[in-house]
C-alpha cells in the first residue's frame, strides 16, 4: 500500500487475506472457468469430482468434530440420492426443491441414529454405522417399486430449463461444494462450532459450560449426516443416475478413503484432493487392466506417505533456513 494510500485512509482489499482463504477463491475461480477449456467428458467427471468431495466433507466433519470414523456414510447418500430422484422420477420436481428435502432427511436420520448409539464410540460405533450400509442396497431393492430396484431411477429435471444440462451438472455440483466449505468454515468459527470441538477435546470442561458430550455427539452426526444426504442429492443430479450399487459398503469405505487423502480437512482444496482421489484417480488408471488396484493402492500409500512426512520435512526445511541466517 503507498504511503499517499493510506493516508486517506484506503485499505488493500487483499490485505487482511489468510494465504489459504486467497487459495481457496483461486481454486474457485479455476473451477468456475475450466469447462470454457476442457472436453464433456470431463465436465461430468468433474461434476461427479465436486459431489465427491462434499462426500469426503461429510465424513471429516465426522471426525474432526465427533472424533469418531463413519463406514456406514452411504446410508445417509442413499437417503438424499433416491429423494431428488423419487420426485424428480415421480412427481416431477426439480432440485431446488428436493435438495432442502433431501438435507432434512439426512439431519433426521443421522440425530436417529445418534440418539440410541450416543454411548458407542471407537470400533463400535463404527461396525453400527458399517450396518447401516450393508442394509442399504437391499432396503432400495426391496422397495423397487418406488426406487425402481436393481434399475434404479434416472435424474432429468433441469434447474434452470433452457441451459445446457451438463453445464447445470456441474456448476450446481460446485455451487454446493463451495457452499459446504463455506457452511463448515462458519461453524468453525461460531460459538455453537467451538462447543462441539471442546466437548470432543475436553468433555469436563464442556459440561461445566453446560455442553453435554452426548448433545454435542447427536449434532455431530446430525449434520454430518444432513451434509451426506446432501451429498447424495447432488451425486445423483451430476451423475444424472441413482441405483443400488452407488450406495454399498465399498462406498462408505471409499468416502472415509477421500477423508484419509485429503487428511480430514474441511477446507476447498483438501475437500477437492479427496474427491479427485476417489472420481480423476480410477479414470486416469482405467487403462492399466488388471493393475488398476494395485497402482490405486499404491496411489493411496503415496498419499497417506506425503501426508505424514511432510509437515516433518516443511519443519526440518524450516529449522535450517533459520541456521543459515
Amino acid at each position: 500500500m503507498s504511503d499517499r494510500t493510506a493516508s486517506i485512509g484506503l485499505r488493500n482489499p487483499v490485505q487482511g487475506i489468510a494465504p489459504a482463504e486467497m487459495l481457496g477463491y483461486a481454486v474457485i475461480a479455476v473451477l468456475v472457468c475450466l469447462p470454457w477449456f476442457v472436453g464433456g467428458s470431463w465436465v461430468f467427471a468433474l461434476g461427479v469430482c465436486f459431489a465427491n468431495a462434499i462426500g469426503v466433507l461429510s465424513v471429516s466433519m465426522l471426525v474432526r468434530y465427533g472424533g469418531e470414523v463413519s463406514i456406514g456414510h452411504a446410508f445417509f447418500a442413499a437417503i438424499g440420492a433416491y429423494c431428488v430422484a423419487i420426485l424428480d422420477t415421480r412427481y416431477g420436481l426439480s432440485l431446488p426443491v428436493s435438495l432442502p428435502l433431501a438435507v432434512v432427511l439426512g439431519v433426521a436420520s443421522g440425530v436417529l441414529f445418534a440418539w440410541p448409539s450416543r454411548r458407542l464410540s471407537g470400533i463400535y460405533l463404527a461396525v453400527s454405522t458399517m450396518a447401516l450400509a450393508l442394509a442399504m442396497p437391499e432396503l432400495i431393492n426391496n422397495l423397487d417399486s418406488l426406487t425402481g430396484g436393481y434399475e434404479g431411477l434416472y435424474v432429468s429435471q433441469p434447474v434452470l430449463p433452457g441451459v445446457s444440462m451438463s453445464y447445470q451438472r456441474y456448476y450446481i455440483a460446485l455451487l454446493a461444494l463451495v457452499a459446504v466449505t463455506y457452511a463448515l468454515a462458519r461453524l468453525r468459527q461460531s460459538r455453537q462450532g467451538l462447543a462441539l470441538l471442546l466437548a470432543k477435546s475436553h468433555p469436563a470442561a464442556a459440561d461445566a459450560f453446560g455442553t453435554s458430550r452426548v448433545w454435542a455427539r447427536v449434532s455431530v452426526m446430525g449434520i454430518s449426516g444432513g451434509i451426506a444426504a446432501l451429498y447424495g442429492a447432488v451425486l445423483g443430479f451430476a451423475g444424472s443416475t441413482v441405483s443400488p450399487s452407488g450406495f454399498t459398503l465399498w462406498s462408505s469405505i471409499f468416502l472415509l478413503v477421500g477423508s484419509v487423502v485429503g487428511f480430514y480437512g474441511l477446507t476447498l482444496p483438501r475437500a477437492l484432493v479427496g474427491g479427485a482421489f476417489l472420481t480423476l484417480v480410477p479414470q486416469l488408471l482405467s487403462a492399466s487392466g488388471a493393475w488398476i488396484p494395485v497402482l490405486y493402492g499404491l496411489a493411496l500409500l503415496g498419499m497417506i506417505l506425503i501426508g505424514h512426512y511432510l509437515p516433518r520435512i516443511r519443519e526440518i526445511a524450516g529449522h535450517r533456513k533459520e541456521a543459515a541466517r
